[in-house]
């Protein structure tokens, strides 16, 4: 079997691709590229992956760039927490599609004015709004669990993961009126395989210059 390759930093959605690969057990190569004309726009990705998209995996043969697709075909492929029905097929998908929808912005937002733009960066407006934008999704979420451990049941499944790994950075957030939020994704994140992503993603962070933290936050407008 060829060696699983993942491209993207650890910092981006390349986390999720690598937690899943970790927690999968995969013999995979990371290739922490950046996006833009230095990373994902050189010709020798673009002849991998012509969308110039990141994070990215290439599996043989077999190329994917969407992170959330990335993380169900490994489960699914693997035969490892992806679900057994087809009910928990659907629903692993429902959460993974919603969290990119409801909660994925917000948290960034929260994240850059609550930790990863120096102090004189930071707009408390910005991250106050940020919070009531996910209020209501965390709410959701936070009742979803309150009557079992994990998204699907009594197992940590790739819905589980997908989620957590959207929502990785709220493990830093304040969430005393959503304690059963708060309690899964410690539990989800505590795992050795999220461990090993989060240092990876903790030492990219480290090395991100401060301009580049700067303008993700300018172009994306966040």
């Amino acid at each position: 079997m060829s060696k699983l390759r993942i491209y993207g930093l650890a910092r981006t959605r390349a986390f999720r691709a690598l937690w899943i690969a970790n927690e999968l057990g995969l013999d995979y190569e990371h290739v922490p590229i950046e996006i833009g004309a230095a990373g994902a726009r050189q010709p020798e990705y673009l002849a991998i992956n012509p969308n110039g998209r990141l994070p990215a995996i290439e599996d043989g043969d077999f190329v994917l760039w969407e992170s959330l697709a990335i993380t169900l075909y490994l489960a699914k492929k693997h035969g490892r927490l992806y679900p057994a029905t087809l009910e928990g097929e659907a629903k692993a998908w429902q959460w993974s599609l919603w969290s990119v929808q409801e909660v994925d912005r917000g948290v960034n937002i929260w994240s850059l004015h609550a930790m990863r733009l120096p102090p004189e960066d930071r707009d408390h407006e910005r991250r106050a709004e940020a919070l009531k934008v996910i209020e209501a999704p965390f709410k959701v979420l936070d009742g979803a669990l309150a009557a079992r451990p994990y998204l699907l049941g009594e197992d940590f499944t790739v819905a589980d993961l997908n989620v957590a790994a959207v929502i990785s950075r709220a493990i830093d957030m304040e969430l005393p009126t959503r304690p059963h939020l708060a309690d899964w994704l410690a539990r989800c994140l505590a795992r050795p395989a999220a461990r090993k992503a989060l240092a990876l993603r903790a030492e990219a962070d480290a090395q991100v210059p401060l301009e580049v933290t700067r303008a993700i936050a300018r172009n994306n407008r966040l």
